[in-house]
């Protein structure tokens, strides 16, 4: 190890962030605007808005192999190539490569990473949605895990205050287990989805579908654009039109003067001094040079991911030989995510003379149904769809396919329309779900990797099969043909919603967090990122993060000008 030992007064900051995804640019954002002179440490390299997205403007076509990577490329992404984001020439500087980051599974388990600054913010579903009282309530209701030390009525002004500065567009439907937004006008359903959602709301009482809400812009909002319907979001959007550290967050806080941007700066612990029982900064690996670094602060966020930042916690091991905030056993706990890849399709009938604007970046959503006003006997909790109509295209007709005139008007004429629905569901947080550190297997910079050792359980089993009949139900009612079922798999990970690694709760003997996100050993230390999550709900859990990262900023800044901290 080679330390530079540069002077201590020359490193100091107010505030350390440890990475740069969407929870560490609102704590960034909200920890600069409240004039902290805070340090941003990103373990990837730097991204800029717009000049570094460089296939944003980029045709399918001018890529290589229809976009394909060989077999040999395809073996540094073994396990990123999981993913519902099959890896292409035009998204592949976005993901890590399995043979430079490994991990170990003795459970299958998904973890789909990005290394760089704006970190997932950059490639997420965009799918925003708050968690309704019935999930803060649910743990302690099912005598599951442990409580939520926080309710709703606490969390709803943050979601107001996210919401108002993300844009999220979406409709209001006043429906307990989904609670309404602050909402730009949402995205329109085209023909069939508008057909489908009468019929199904006239076959079943319990069930509505609504349009997605998303963090896409459907009108300009705080200096950015509106969305261009391109759906090529993930390769970047030079119109800022959904929300991402880089052209959200990040821009905000360089706007105050109190942030300073380090990329390639992987932090590998955090430093502690026994007599005041407080953090003093992080130890970081300089990602170029090799070289370890130390920076230091009055207070440190955690933001890395659920994954990482217990990663960070479990090995500042020198005054915590079982990991910082490890005191309840919990660390690396209760991994959670939401079980997907199972549902229904099948085709529609008639509007052969319909067609729709553009491609739009977003579905449709049916709400949970399940475990609300009727207790189901197999299983708790519940799970919401997401899905939509659209036509297939040319390539119904290519085992024929002729030339010259008849060729141009089998490509030009689109083919029947289709319609299909995917659950979303709940995942309890077993204590047995866990993952841990190794020195066996080592990255490229020899470093300890992850260990994951976690499963489904048999509420997720049965859940799965509901959510699969129910699908097919709801679709045969509505009079689609060829109605046919699908389920892919169950593997944690696979939503890449990874939660609960360091659930927060009331008792310190059962949780790693407080209420306000400080672990309950180092209260100068808060983790806002999925790690917190004491329950994981249904919804995509995106929002959820923004609300609780700026609630834990705005309780912290306070507490540090009260001389708590």
């Amino acid at each position: 190890m080679r330390l530079n030992l540069k002077s201590k007064q020359e490193n100091t900051y107010d505030a350390i962030v440890v990475g740069s995804g969407i929870s560490g640019g609102w704590a960034a954002k909200e920890l600069t605007e409240k004039g902290l002179n805070t340090l941003m440490l990103e373990r990837g390299r730097q991204v800029k808005h717009i000049v570094d997205y460089p296939t944003a403007t980029s045709d399918p076509w001018e890529f290589p192999r229809n976009n394909r990577l060989t077999p040999e490329e395809l073996k540094d992404y073994e396990k990123q190539n999981r993913t519902g984001y099959a890896i292409r020439h035009s998204i592949k500087h976005w993901w890590v490569k399995d043979t430079e980051h490994p991990y170990t599974e003795i459970q299958r388990f998904d973890w789909m990473r990005g290394y760089h600054v704006g970190g997932r913010s950059l490639m997420w579903g965009r799918q925003s949605y708050r968690l309704s009282p019935m999930d803060f309530e649910a743990n302690a209701k099912d005598g599951i895990a442990v409580p939520w030390p926080v309710s709703y009525d606490e969390i709803a002004p943050w979601y107001d205050k996210v919401e108002r500065f993300a844009g999220i567009n979406g409709k209001k439907e006043g429906l307990p287990q989904l609670p309404d937004g602050q909402f730009l006008p949402p995205m329109e359903m085209n023909c069939v989805e508008k057909d489908i959602k009468k019929r199904i709301e006239a076959k079943f009482n319990d069930r509505l579908m609504t349009i997605g809400r998303s963090a896409n812009l459907t009108r300009a909002h705080n200096g950015r654009a509106s969305c261009q319907y391109r759906n090529m979001c993930i390769q970047g959007c030079p119109f800022g039109a959904y929300f991402s550290t880089q052209s959200s967050t990040l821009p905000a806080a360089m706007a105050t003067g109190n942030l300073t941007l380090r990329p390639d700066s992987i932090v590998t612990e955090i430093l502690y001094e026994p007599e005041t029982q407080k953090a003093t900064g992080v130890r970081i690996l300089d990602a170029e040079t090799m070289e370890y670094k130390e920076y230091y602060s009055k207070i440190v966020f955690l933001c890395a991911s659920a994954i990482a930042s217990a990663f960070i916690l479990m090995n500042s091991t020198e005054h915590f030989p079982d990991g910082m905030g490890n005191a309840s056993g919990e660390l690396g706990r209760n991994i959670m995510d939401h079980h997907l890849n199972v549902g229904a399709y099948g085709t529609v009938e008639g509007f052969d003379d319909m067609y729709y604007y553009g491609r739009r970046p977003n579905g449709i959503y049916i709400p949970r149904f399940r475990n609300i006003n009727e207790k189901h006997p197999d299983f708790i909790r519940g799970y919401g769809y997401q899905g939509g109509a659209s036509r297939t295209g040319w390539k119904k007709n290519i085992a024929e396919i002729s030339i010259g005139a008849k060729m141009k008007e089998e490509v030009n004429e689109p083919g029947p329309w289709q319609f299909g629905i995917m659950g979303f569901g709940e995942w309890l947080p077993y204590h047995e779900n866990k993952m841990y550190l190794t020195t066996e297997v080592t990255d490229k910079f020899g470093l300890p990797t992850v260990v994951f050792d976690a499963g489904a359980g048999e509420n997720e089993m049965k859940m799965r099969e509901d959510i699969k009949i129910a699908a097919a139900e709801m679709l045969e009612a509505a009079g689609l043909k060829n109605v046919g079922t699908y389920d892919d798999g169950i593997a944690l990970g696979k939503g890449i919603h990874e939660m609960g690694t360091a659930r927060m709760g009331a008792d310190p003997k059962t949780s790693v967090l407080n209420k306000w996100n400080q672990v309950h050993d180092v209260k100068n230390v808060f983790v806002t990122d999925g790690s917190f999550m004491t329950s994981a709900g249904c919804q995509n859990p995106s929002l959820t993060y923004m609300a609780f990262t700026a609630r834990a900023a705005d309780y912290a800044v306070k507490e540090l000008n009260k001389g708590n901290l």
